[in-house]
């Protein structure tokens, strides 16, 4: 059989396509001789790992810049305890080393996690989170939620974004909104009208879900958009066996978080995301990169302690490189 003759231009592109993989440096393949997979597109868009929530997790922040490269995070996500309404409330030991982070650098954020009932992770029964809801929705928690308000302010934290009652469609927290949604959404607009009446405020307000379904289908706790500036969703990689593009497509996934808050006319983000159920997974990692490139988030924080975190994490190297890839400075090893 007589073989056909090559243009000399098409030979010459062969060749040049045949030596550059032969000539790939053994250090940019991947184990057993494979390239190694991509790295995901860089978000650039405002990003933070939660650390820890008093001073030592302020300090941290650094440690995970130095870990990226050089890398300036610009997010700072903590979370009030829940225990009880002085907490809530807040405290300046936990304001003021978070009021100093913010100061540092012109354009930093300031993330707050702010439970909407006390006793928030005693697995309450339904009928005591009922009645909580039913009493705030008339007023009776009015006074901490002024108190926290005030305080803010005082500590130069007047831009804070609040993640109020996070994770409301779960059973995790007291202030879940499944016991009674009419509620839950009346109560989430009375303490943003009470926040909004601080003076000196410019808060923004975060409706965050956690991903799919869960104990009730989150749209149903939607307070309405005159009472929310961001639509947000925790997004962990679970449950076992589901892979990223399932986390994408299923009911009340990331693509319908995406296209809720869009036909509502809010921005998104991501107040936790990290690894959970499928263990040290880059390619979901990956996909959550690529997925915050592609849909520009207010922000997204990275949850960085096991078994979801990669700086804090050891059982997780090679989740680890992705963000190092994606988020690290460029030219970092």
């Amino acid at each position: 059989m007589t073989l056909p003759s090559w243009p000399r231009a098409a030979l010459t592109v062969l060749l040049a396509a045949v030596l550059a993989l032969v000539l790939l440096p053994a250090d940019r393949l991947a184990p057993g001789g494979r390239a190694p997979a991509p790295v995901p597109e860089r978000p650039d868009v405002p990003s933070g790992f939660f650390t820890g929530s008093d001073a030592a997790g302020v300090r941290r922040i650094a440690e995970v810049q130095r870990w990226l490269g050089g890398t300036s995070l610009t997010v700072g996500h903590t979370y009030l305890p829940g225990d009880r309404w002085s907490n809530i409330e807040g405290h300046p030991a936990l304001f003021e080393p978070w009021a100093r982070w913010k100061e540092e650098r012109p354009g930093r954020l300031f993330v707050l996690n702010v439970p909407l009932l006390d006793r928030s992770e005693e697995g309450l029964p339904d009928e005591e989170v009922r009645a909580g809801l039913r009493s705030g929705a008339a007023g009776a928690y009015d006074g901490h939620f002024r108190t926290l308000g005030e305080r803010l302010v005082a500590h130069r934290l007047s831009d804070a974004v609040l993640v109020l009652g996070w994770e409301m469609n779960g059973t995790t927290y007291s202030h879940r909104c499944g016991p009674d949604p009419e509620a839950w959404k009346a109560y989430w607009r009375r303490v943003v009208g009470v926040l909004r009446d601080v003076p000196g405020q410019r808060f923004r307000f975060d409706f965050t879900a956690s991903r799919g379904r869960d104990a009730v289908e989150w749209p149903r706790c939607y307070p309405g958009d005159a009472y929310v500036d961001i639509i947000g969703l925790d997004a962990y990689d679970q449950p076992e066996g589901v892979g990223f593009e399932e986390q994408v497509t299923e009911e009340f996934g990331l693509a319908h978080h995406v296209r809720f808050a869009a036909a509502h006319g809010k921005p998104v983000s991501y107040p936790e995301w990290g690894l959970f159920r499928n263990g040290d997974n880059p390619g979901y990692v990956r996909g959550m990169l690529d997925w915050f490139a592609r849909h520009r988030p207010v922000y997204q924080t990275f949850t960085d302690y096991c078994p979801h975190g990669v700086y804090g994490c050891a059982d997780n190297p090679e989740s680890g490189q992705v963000v190092r890839g994606a988020l690290g400075a460029p030219g970092a090893p």
